[in-house]
Parts: structure tokens; sequence; C-alpha cells
């Protein structure tokens, strides 16, 4: 079993439900669990979702100023929902997995991609490091990548957007 058909197997237990799948074979044997396994088996927070929660408090500060503003300003209020229409016509391509997000194959190498770059259905776009394994991410769309959503060297969810592409 090569590391595709391991990350698809993921995708497929992911959307699944299931708590827990063990595969074995005369060659190998996988144990995948969910979050739903890691809740039933133990009510504290895993290490993993930390940093998320570290993060998720940010945005919310950020968002009483800007409504602050708001009324001051009504440019403001309306170049908000302006700029969420704009979002809504690109794809995410989103993290398939819990890891860390990189950019680049290793330190000395050229970025994947870049602002502005097109990418075809295919192309690697990151690097996803899950439990000291390296997961290349490809597109499964074709067109332009408008935003990187993620910092290189951080710590990424599942389903998580990652970058944005204009499919036109």
């Amino acid at each position: 079993m090569d590391i595709k058909e391991i990350q698809n197997l993921i995708k497929f237990v992911a959307r699944s439900g299931a708590a827990e799948v063990n595969l074995e074979t005369e060659d190998f044997k996988i144990n995948i669990k969910t979050d739903a396994a890691y809740k039933s088996e133990n009510p504290v927070p895993q290490v993993y979702p930390m940093p998320q929660m570290a993060q998720a408090p940010m945005p919310q500060q950020a968002a009483p100023q800007a409504a602050a503003s708001a009324p001051a300003s009504g440019g403001d209020a309306s170049a908000a929902p302006a700029a969420a229409d704009d979002d809504s016509k690109y794809i995410a391509i989103k993290s398939p997995m819990i890891g860390t997000f990189y950019r680049r194959p290793s330190p000395d190498k050229e970025l994947f991609v870049n602002v502005g770059d097109d990418i075809s259905s295919g192309s690697v776009v990151c690097i996803i490091e899950a439990m000291k394994l390296f997961n290349e991410i490809e597109s499964e769309v074709s067109g332009k990548i408008v935003k990187i959503l993620v910092d290189d060297q951080t710590p990424v969810e599942y389903d998580q957007p990652l970058f944005l592409v204009d499919p036109s």
C-alpha cells in the first residue's frame, strides 16, 4: 500500500464517521483513529487541537475592533461584504489531515507555489507532516493561486482551507 492509498483511506475513514478502523494484511497493519475515538477514550483535549484554540481568539479580538470602527465610517461596512463576495468565487484547497504545513520540500528548496502561480489538477502545492511522515498535497483543481491562507511551518487541522484558487 503506497502513501496515496493510505491518504485516501484516512479521508474515507474521516468522512465515514467511524471512530476507529483497523486494517491488517500480511505486509502491514494500520490503525486509524478519528477525533471521535480520542474523545470517547479520553475527554481531556488532545495536544494537536491546542494551537487552533490559541489562534481562535485573535480573529475574535480583531472582529470587535472592526465592528467598532465600522459605524464611524460607512465605507468599511460596505467593503467587508464585497470582500466576502470576492472570495466566494474561489475554490479552497483544504488540508486532508492534521499536521504541520510546509510551503517547500526542504529549507534549501524553492516554494511549491506562490500567489499568482498557475496550477493544474495533480500539482503539488505543499507538504503536511503528520507523525514524521511528509505527505505531498496535490491540487484537485486547476487555476491560479490567489491567496495563501496558512503560514509556513504552522499546525493545520483536517479540512482547514490552505489556498484559494481562481478556477477561471
